[in-house]
């Protein structure tokens, strides 16, 4: 990926995550965040300070964003071009899990959904793939007319459902919006199975992730099914998921992975390899462990750990005792991914 541009700076807003603390502030100074209370009390209804006692403002619960499990980044990437102007590039990395809690969260924080140029869908599970419907409405109404139209970064790969196995027989996933649909809300679609770059090279999507480790054994009781064939088939391994990532100046690679149904050290290797070397600097997303093997946490924590990346941003499906174990053996390079928070890096 030597085409890769190295970007100065890297903002990243949650609209769609597991976990909600608008309190708690960032464990780690080398990251700016924001969105929390006192953000959100600040942009409230502006106060006649003689009405309260002297208030600017009001806090407003109906400002607050709401929790869902899924996940959705908005990702813009600033670099200055050679006039020494700003020049931004933004992919939204997934879409959440529906329309309601995409559209509350987006319209609460204010999203600048009109910059999207890329939404890159990790993989097809509802969780992620849910809001995009919506998103696309959204965005598409807040471009200038005549914009280019939103390209939709998917796996070709599309089963018409996913579900898991129980004692009681499978389970069926709502289904993804199928290649039509998004089409019809207004998104182009492009299929990629290789890696390749997307918004003005500033970002690249992986391929298949290549399995090195022996604890990752993927999606415990994954099925899928295709209509024509009418019969649930095993799909523990995911293979359509692909991770995004860039590369920051002085600092290194940041990747953002989904689930990591992959296993997320394989996730990061793999991401370093695309980056000839670069070393790993953050990790964002869901690390796929809050059903781990305790086992499988302790071997992904020391083998990440081997990398030696400066933060890991976790959120999604990491799980309170991955949360834990990282912390314990990294102190300080956990960020928790809460929804509603503005990173920059």
């Amino acid at each position: 990926m030597a085409d890769l541009v190295e970007l100065d700076s890297l903002e990243i807003l949650v609209i769609v995550d597991n976990e909600l603390d608008p309190i708690s502030p960032s464990p780690n100074a080398a990251v700016q965040q924001s969105g929390g209370l006192k953000d959100i009390g600040m942009g409230g209804p502006q106060l006649d300070p003689q009405t309260r006692g002297g208030a600017i403002s009001e806090l407003r619960m109906d400002n607050i964003c709401c929790s869902a499990h899924g996940l959705s980044l908005l990702i813009t990437g600033l670099k200055s071009n050679n006039s020494g102007e700003p020049e931004r590039h933004t992919v939204l990395f997934d879409t959440g899990p529906e329309e309601h809690i995409f559209e509350l969260n987006a319209t609460r924080l204010k999203a600048r959904l009109g910059e999207i140029e890329t939404i890159q869908l990790s993989h097809w599970h509802r969780d992620h793939s849910g809001g995009m419907p919506r998103v696309l409405a959204m965005a598409n109404a807040m471009k200038p007319a005549g914009s280019p139209a939103i390209t939709v970064d998917l796996n070709p790969d599309r089963p018409d459902y996913r579900g898991m196995v129980t004692p009681m027989g499978p389970v069926s996933m709502e289904a993804d919006p199928t290649f039509a649909e998004i089409e019809a809300a207004g998104g182009k679609v492009e299929k990629h199975s290789e890696v390749h770059t997307v918004a003005g090279k500033f970002f690249a999507v992986s391929g298949e992730i290549p399995r090195t480790t022996s604890y990752d054994v993927g999606l415990k009781r994954g099925l899928r099914m295709m209509r024509e064939a009418g019969v649930w088939e095993e799909d523990t391994l995911i293979r359509d998921e692909r991770f995004l990532m860039c590369k920051l100046k002085d600092k290194g690679i940041v990747m953002f992975t989904g689930c990591s149904h992959a296993g997320v050290v394989n996730a990061s290797r793999h991401a370093v390899t695309l980056g000839n070397g670069v070393p790993l600097y953050a990790v964002m997303g869901g690390f796929h462990l809050a059903d781990g093997e305790p086992q499988t946490i302790t071997s992904t924590v020391a083998d990440l750990q081997a990398l030696e990346p400066k933060l890991l941003l976790t959120g999604h499906c990491t799980g309170w005792r991955a949360k834990f174990a990282i912390q314990q053996a990294m102190p300080g390079k956990l960020v928790p991914s809460f929804v509603g928070s503005r990173f920059t890096l």
